[in-house]
């Protein structure tokens, strides 16, 4: 079954602190940019907001996805043994260049 749902880059940092930091620095000088901080905040829990709801299982409980992992997991083992299998029964032998 394939997903819709595109893969999270793993380079994008949902990190807060740093944001959070910016705004108690310009609460702290009374900087006119505390607005501009405070909507670069706000963008940022909305952007998180919307790849929690995009995530996929994210409207399963959490007994069935420990059910589906299980399964999952079963399948693996499945299919790792069923390799193993093939991979002994030798007809995969490459022959070594003379």
């Amino acid at each position: 079954m394939a997903s819709a749902v595109p893969a999270v880059e793993e380079a994008e940092d949902y990190s807060f602190l740093p944001i959070i930091h910016d705004v108690i620095k310009c609460m702290d000088k009374d900087s006119p940019d505390i607005h501009q901080e405070l909507n670069k905040l706000k963008t940022k829990m909305q952007e998180a907001r919307e790849q929690i709801a995009a995530m996929p299982g994210i409207d399963m409980s959490p007994a069935l996805q420990e059910s589906r992992l299980r399964m999952l997991r079963e399948q693996v083992r499945t299919k790792n043994q069923l390799l193993q299998k093939y991979k002994s029964l030798c007809m995969f032998d490459i022959p070594k260049p003379s």
